[in-house]
């Protein structure tokens, strides 16, 4: 499995933590395509810069999300899309904090992945620092290096085809 992004994102909808590992793949037309991947005449595409990624990112799920909730009723739970390049895994805590997980088509529902993430690196190493702050106005993230190597290992686990040796 190839994690390629994980986002946090708050209850005031911004985003805290964002984390890439490999580039999201994109998407082409069936038109010719020149050596670079791209149809004939078409130009090289702008990269999103991180900020813009984690909006684009947070609108897609709050869209979906609001759209489930419509069709299926209040009890009906957003989860996971996925796309021909890539799939979105969504976790929700109580709190109304988002963890978003973006990896390869491949996977499986990482929910459960999420929950892990939330309960035994955020809740250990962010909530329960006293040096973190409550709240992260004006897109302050989270900033705990504990908390980050865990979310780097956790992902390391997850990419390798042999389990963890290492409880986390």
């Amino acid at each position: 499995m190839v994690v390629y992004s994980f986002y946090i994102f708050d209850r005031h909808a911004e985003c805290i933590y964002k984390k890439k590992w490999t580039p999201r793949p994109t998407s082409t037309g069936s038109k010719a395509q020149q050596p670079n991947g791209l149809p004939d005449g078409a130009s090289q595409p702008k990269a999103l810069s991180a900020e813009d990624d984690a909006k684009l990112v947070f609108g897609t799920i709050f869209s979906l999300r609001n759209m489930v909730r419509k069709l299926g009723g209040q009890e009906d739970n957003f989860i996971s899309y996925r796309t021909s390049h890539y799939k979105l895994h969504y976790y929700e805590t109580p709190t109304s904090l988002k963890f978003v997980m973006v990896t390869d088509t491949k996977s499986n529902n990482l929910r459960i992945v999420l929950h892990q993430i939330y309960v035994s690196l955020y809740v250990e190493y962010v909530v329960k620092n006293p040096l973190s702050p409550i709240e992260h106005p004006r897109g302050i993230g989270v900033n705990c290096e504990m908390f980050e190597l865990g979310v780097e290992q956790f992902v390391a686990c997850l990419s390798s085809t042999r389990f963890c040796k290492r409880p986390i």
